[in-house]
């Protein structure tokens, strides 16, 4: 296998991910609070050294508590976190990249739930498997399959994101949707995609679209729409993570594909909606993340609702998307036995409820959720979301080229939607060539660099 090195590509993807599993910055959310750049603990005396994307200041506050509380109770194995500023989309990414090249890693860095496969493959982070072999069934299911490489364990999260279906019930109630129905829905019976379209037709007016179904133009497209492609039968690459060729681009993905770009074709989403479409009132359902629930709660001037994902008419399958920042050891840690003890540390019960209420995400841990700080996921959306991620919850394809899938595929699907949105309608032709081109991309890139 050639190792590659770390790309543009997967710098792009790095960068979009902070969107797609949703940053503490965005819109609507807490805004920037001036902690980007800031350390906790003395970098240079730090036996164990820590790269993460700085973050809100309630997240800053349980990381400096955290790396104190460590280093109260082990002066002799100090941990440091160095927080990189995020101003610039690409500054963690090309902090990384650099130190991969100079062979300066850190002891741990955090890494999207894609990418732990890249890093793992080319050797760039190594296994941790037996730091975790006691705990590991309390994590959910999708977390130990998004951190798992070749049968072992290269990373961990505490944290975990999702998306579901948001209605305004005002704007539905004055479209004659019935907003009791889909309130009473259960994961075992969830909306199809045939009456998520009769609702987003219903809910089309010259005020606001009837649903918003791109969430970015980058990898917020691959992580949102994924389970549409599984619920229909076909994900975008094999469970063995080497082909894409009769997967994205098969018959069953260009119905998925087909069903998609149909809605902005009837102009029933928009292609480039504004910012906060579903919150600013511009639409009246969303495909909306697990982040959005915060937002809503503390600025929405209207009734709303979340259901769960949508499933195919043909199988009925709930399939729903996750994915969070993980950690992983660096293949250039000097200290691998205590850096690993830390990590199992900061990842036990106590912490990972800690942090999950701190970042307003859902915990990986079943027993985090029997912490009182952990209270407000037993109802309501929180615990909607809980009940996705540990029953039909699916993680990206496992493969070290996804960020060459992530990047084609993004972008094949965003001319799919605007040819669809410039012709009001549907070539399945051209849906077809666009996703083969994905297939052909992505097993250059394996052949490549991965394939025996």
């Amino acid at each position: 296998m050639k190792r590659k090195i770390l790309c543009s590509g997967l710098a792009i993807m790095m960068a979009s991910s902070l969107m797609a599993c949703g940053s503490s910055q965005s819109t609507g959310g807490d805004a920037s609070t001036g902690t980007e750049g800031a350390t906790q603990g003395d970098m240079e005396d730090a036996v164990i050294t820590i790269w993460s994307p700085s973050d809100k200041e309630s997240i800053e506050n349980w990381w400096a508590e955290k790396i104190d509380e460590w280093n109260t109770a082990h002066p002799d194995m100090k941990a440091a976190r160095e927080a990189i500023d995020r101003s610039d989309s690409y500054a963690y990414d090309n902090k990384i990249a650099t130190a991969v090249t100079s062979n300066s890693l850190p002891s741990i860095f955090f890494v999207d739930g894609p990418q732990v496969s890249y890093y793992a493959a080319n050797g760039l982070i190594v296994p941790i498997t037996d730091y975790f072999s006691d705990s590991i069934d309390d994590f959910d299911p999708a977390t130990q399959a998004q951190c798992t490489y070749d049968g072992e364990l290269y990373a961990i999260s505490a944290t975990q994101s999702g998306v579901a279906f948001y209605y305004n019930k005002d704007l539905l109630k004055e479209c004659g949707v019935d907003t009791d129905d889909l309130d009473s829905r259960t994961i075992d019976n969830p909306i199809t995609w045939s009456e998520m379209a009769e609702i987003a037709e219903k809910c089309t007016t010259d005020n606001y679209v009837g649903t918003h179904i791109i969430m970015d133009h980058g990898e917020g497209i691959p992580y949102a729409l994924e389970p549409m492609y599984i619920s229909e039968g076909k994900d975008y690459i094999s469970d063995d993570g080497t082909t894409a060729d009769g997967y994205v681009n098969s018959d069953e993905s260009v119905k998925t594909t087909a069903f998609l770009a149909d809605l902005i074709a009837k102009g029933y989403a928009n292609v480039d909606p504004i910012t906060d479409e579903f919150l600013n009132g511009a639409c009246a359902t969303e495909l909306g993340g697990s982040w959005d629930v915060a937002t809503l709660e503390a600025n929405a001037t209207f009734d709303w609702g979340v259901t769960y994902y949508p499933v195919a008419d043909d199988t009925h399958k709930a399939v729903s998307p996750c994915g969070d920042w993980s950690a992983a050891i660096s293949k250039d840690c000097e200290n691998v036995e205590a850096t690993g003890e830390f990590l199992k540390w900061l990842m036990n019960t106590e912490n990972v409820a800690s942090y999950a209420d701190a970042i307003a995400k859902p915990a990986t841990r079943a027993s985090a959720y029997d912490e009182e700080c952990m209270a407000s996921y037993a109802e309501g959306p929180r615990a909607l979301f809980v009940e996705q991620l540990q029953n039909s919850a699916a993680p990206r394809p496992r493969t070290p080229s996804y960020a060459t899938f992530s990047t084609d595929y993004a972008e094949a699907m965003s001319n799919i939607f605007s040819e669809a949105a410039s012709t009001k309608a549907v070539d399945e032709s051209y849906i077809k060539e666009q996703l083969d081109s994905v297939a052909d991309s992505f097993a250059e890139d394996y052949n490549t660099y991965y394939a025996n």
